[in-house]
């Protein structure tokens, strides 16, 4: 892309080379090399650092005037999004974030995942960085440190979870360190192997005393209400959906959306077994040799397959893929961190494919797919990866910024649902086992919307809804409703509730943003008629970038 240095492509291409400087852990995420071998500075100068960076950013986009179309839309992307990262540091969030699932102490860790291994000049780039660990931490330390001394503490649960996840990547748990295992292989010289070994050790030692420290001097301060409060929670809602968003009018749908779900989860369930309830058609596919597969190994490649038919079945037919994007590699997570599916995207050269990752309990070795078969359609195809991948490719269209640090949960897993639910119509959940396991999914995200507004602003249960009506929303309520509601497997569940309430406002992001995905493709479909093409509706919104959802909403009405 030929830009301008002053114009908004030029000033935001520039922000990124800027910001992936002052933060190596997401140049890695994002594949902009040259830090590979450090770490990102969580201190409180860290911090301000980076916030400096992002108000002259804001200034000077907002004193460029857009060339064209879309500079313009890449403007008010721009303005958006960095926009709220800037006023959640003012609120001094950033500085004090410490939750189960993506905070700074788990991105330290899941970086190495993402590090190539295939030469000594790779292991010994790996070997400087987690050399650098006990600085990292030290800075992590000192930023939550200062954070606390500003009354802003994660609440006792995410404190005590996240002491646990360390005690595990540290090696307390079960012995071994994840950094231990991550060199276990290293086919290195003597020298860097002894490198390698210092390092891993470093980096275990750093994650046992955080665990430490997170026991003895946050959590006497931590509080324990996990309630954050309307304030803290519009402005997180803000961040994960880029919408303004009536929260009572979403709370009331959500319930609307579970029941409707829900009442068709027991007709299907019905058809699988006569009679049966929701749980007892669960049991019934969980007990179904078809439905099973065995051992980690087995459960990686089952979703290589699937991953890899869907791939060539959407391409020429519903979707446009180069050949860049026929790659995606499916992987089981490292242990330690919570139970789920997450996806990894591709650097811009495509070098490093996009990544599907599957986190599971250690010790669990058999799997039920009729659960699983909808998550592999919203990690890969065609959720996740054809959309961050599309974006990823998208060079003489997008600038940097779009293209490889933008990123706006509703926008992103809104696409993802979208994405099960359009495979559904497509003919690929005829089963109805596979069929019960993608409305489960559905009914579960139904689920977060009631709870996770629910809990951070304890509202109260509606009538008319079977569930403690009249009561106030706790983690307690919230955890029996998932366990008694839904059919999700209890495991995950449990890890779900301590999710909600260290991430307030990301959950309900999913359902939402699926919600406007549908809401336009209807109505793009009424505006064209006949004339409406499929194909082209998703191959012009995915070649869009991210972007928060009021901001999506006004692009897609061009469609």
């Amino acid at each position: 892309m030929a830009t301008s240095p002053a114009g908004v492509h030029g000033i935001s291409n520039q922000f990124v080379v800027e910001y992936a400087a002052a933060d190596p852990l997401t140049a890695t995420f994002i594949g902009t090399p040259g830090h590979d071998d450090e770490l990102t500075d969580f201190s409180p100068d860290g911090h301000a650092a980076r916030h400096e960076l992002a108000k002259r950013a804001l200034a000077d986009i907002t004193a460029a005037e857009p060339a064209d179309k879309s500079e313009a839309d890449a403007k008010a992307v721009f303005l958006e999004r960095v926009g709220l990262q800037a006023e959640i540091h003012e609120a001094g969030l950033w500085e004090g974030e410490l939750n189960v699932i993506a905070g700074p102490i788990q991105s330290l860790r899941e970086v190495f995942d993402l590090m190539p291994t295939d030469t000594a000049d790779h292991w010994a780039t790996i070997a400087k960085r987690l050399a650098a660990m006990p600085e990292a931490v030290a800075n992590l330390r000192a930023g939550l440190a200062g954070a606390a001394d500003r009354g802003q503490v994660a609440a006792l649960r995410q404190v005590t979870r996240v002491a646990e996840q360390c005690d595990t990547y540290s090696g307390r748990t079960n012995g071994k360190s994840y950094f231990g295992n991550l060199i276990a292989g290293a086919d290195v010289d003597a020298s860097l192997r002894t490198d390698l070994e210092a390092g891993a050790k470093a980096a275990a030692e750093a994650y046992a005393d955080f665990a430490q420290f997170l026991r003895t001097d946050l959590a006497p301060k931590a509080p324990k209400k996990d309630a954050v409060g309307e304030d803290v929670y519009r402005l997180w809602s803000r961040y994960f959906t880029g919408a303004r968003l009536d929260l009572a009018e979403a709370y009331e749908w959500g319930w609307e959306e579970f029941t409707r779900v829900e009442t068709e989860m027991k007709q299907v369930a019905n058809r699988i077994k006569a009679g049966a309830t929701l749980a007892e058609a669960a049991a019934a596919l969980d007990a179904n040799p078809r439905y099973l597969v065995h051992g980690q190994d087995g459960l990686q490649q089952w979703m290589q397959q699937l991953s890899d038919k869907a791939l060539l079945d959407v391409r020429d037919v519903h979707f446009e893929l180069p050949d860049e994007l026929m790659k995606l590699e499916c992987r089981i997570a490292p242990p330690g961190g919570g139970v789920g599916a997450y996806y990894t995207g591709p650097t811009p050269d495509f070098s490093r494919p996009g990544r599907m990752w599957w986190s599971v309990p250690a010790d669990k070795t058999e799997f039920s797919t009729w659960r699983e078969v909808t998550t592999v359609y919203h990690e890969g195809v065609p959720g996740h990866h054809l959309q961050v991948a599309t974006a990823v490719y998208q060079a003489e269209k997008l600038n940097d910024f779009q293209r490889l640090m933008c990123w706006v949960s509703g926008h992103g897993e809104g696409w993802a649902l979208y994405a099960e639910r359009l495979m559904r119509e497509l003919g690929y959940l005829e089963d109805d086992g596979d069929l019960l396991g993608m409305l489960d999914a559905h009914l579960f995200r139904a689920a977060r919307v009631i709870i996770d507004i629910g809990m951070h602003l304890e509202l109260e249960i509606p009538k008319g809804t079977g569930f403690h009506e009249g009561e106030r929303w706790t983690p307690e309520l919230g955890l029996e409703f998932m366990l008694t509601r839904t059919i999700t497997d209890p495991h995950h569940v449990r890890d779900e509730i301590d999710r909600y309430l260290g991430w307030p406002g990301q959950a309900p992001s999913y359902k939402l943003g699926e919600r406007l995905w549908l809401a336009a493709r209807d109505e793009a479909r009424a505006r064209h008629g006949e004339a409406f093409d499929l194909k082209k509706f998703h191959k012009d919104a995915l070649e869009m970038g991210a972007m928060g959802l009021d901001t999506l909403r006004e692009r897609l009405n061009e469609l």
